[in-house]
């Protein structure tokens, strides 16, 4: 019973942390991308906000704004400088003493994978930087923004965006192992439980036929499964009978060929004793008798043997086939008028090779069935 229920549940156990292994590994493959597309995102809204920062600029007659308010743009828009390049003018927005730059991006010819590269880098850093960061206004196309802002910001809300991300594929691969454990076992694992058992129940008492498998109407491999196994049971339910019969056969036929032979060695005594008798005819026909009643011995002795033992090798020696068919002659020969008689052409120099006992039985039945049919002459 332990197995029964070890396997099954342990099987249902990987399923679930192979699939949670598996949602886990698509997320990190779709990660990378997910996060440079965020640092994009926030870096084009702050391109975006600065554009309609300077919108204020282009407000004044001489395209400028008191150092105050363009504090507050600037915080409005939190960067450190704006700087929009038209086809005719530049409109600027700093602050009075601008930090230093420590690094340029240009989001105009940037391909696919050195935003992952600038999105993995910056995620990695632990120290703040000042960026220089220049796109295409998403408002005017012809205009060219350029802003500087710090780093640190950007990195603090790449790190929230990627606890929501990891947060989401717990809940998602938790969600679809759970869906899929539910699924598995219920049209794999539970029918899979039901073979074990039945194997089980088999094992201890396999002559019994109501300890066969009653296959399900399905159509899959496990369908098949337990239909093949409901026809292995009741294979090997019928053996047994079969040979519990054949059992009881061999122990009857050994128990009567045991009462036989004491009954021809009886027999044997008593045919000696004829030896001894002067008539002719008891004289003539003793040595038949006899020989038939050895025959009779040895065919008890052998199906003893193969009741045992199985079916004895032949016993192969040469001999002269003619004396053979003589003495069955003597022993099938009915004279007189309707009688039977056996012809025999075989050459008297006619050697085989042969179990003399088995031959002689086999021409035996030959000759019988000839007789029985209605036979008068064998050839």
């Amino acid at each position: 019973m332990t197995a029964l229920h070890s396997v099954p549940r342990g099987l249902s156990v990987r399923l679930l942390a192979l699939t949670v292994a598996f949602v886990m590994a698509i997320e990190v493959l779709i990660f990378v991308p997910a996060l440079s597309r965020f640092r994009l995102a926030y870096l084009n809204d702050h391109i975006d906000a600065a554009h309609l920062a300077i919108f204020a600029l282009e407000a004044t007659p001489d395209n400028m704004v008191s150092q105050d308010l363009a504090t507050r743009l600037l915080a409005h828009v939190g960067v450190h400088g704006i700087v929009v390049h038209k086809s005719n003018m530049t409109l600027m927005l700093g602050e009075e003493n601008p930090p230093p730059i420590d690094a340029t991006y240009d989001l105009r010819g940037a391909g696919l994978l050195m935003p992952m590269g600038d999105a993995l880098e910056a995620l990695a850093r632990s120290e703040n930087r000042v960026l220089r960061v220049l796109a295409i206004s998403p408002k005017e196309p012809g205009d060219v923004v350029e802003i500087f802002l710090d780093e640190q910001p950007l990195r603090g809300a790449m790190w929230g965006f990627a606890g929501r991300i990891l947060e989401l594929s717990i809940l998602t691969s938790a969600l679809i192992g759970a869906l899929l454990y539910v699924s598995l076992r219920r049209l794999l694992v539970t029918p899979l439980r039901r073979l074990i058992a039945s194997m089980i129940a088999f094992r201890d008492d396999p002559e019994d036929a109501a300890r066969v498998i009653v296959p399900a109407r399905r159509g899959d491999e496990l369908g098949l499964a337990q239909r093949e196994l409901a026809a292995m049971q009741e294979t090997v339910r019928q053996a047994l009978r079969h040979k519990e019969r054949l059992a009881a056969l061999g122990t009857a036929v050994a128990k009567i060929n045991h009462d036989l032979r004491n009954i021809l060695s009886t027999a044997r005594l008593a045919s000696d004793g004829l030896s001894g008798i002067a008539a002719p005819e008891v004289r003539r026909l003793t040595p038949r008798l006899v020989a038939a009643i050895d025959r009779a011995v040895a065919l008890c002795a052998r199906t003893l043997s193969f009741t045992g033992e199985g079916a004895p090798p032949p016993l192969v020696r040469r001999f002269a086939l003619a004396p053979l068919v003589a003495e069955l002659a003597e022993l099938v020969e009915r004279p007189g008028e309707g009688g039977f008689a056996l012809a025999s052409e075989v050459p008297p120099a006619l050697m085989v090779d042969a179990d003399r006992d088995q031959l002689f039985g086999v021409l035996q039945n030959l000759a019988l069935n000839a007789v029985e049919a209605g036979a008068r002459r064998l050839t």
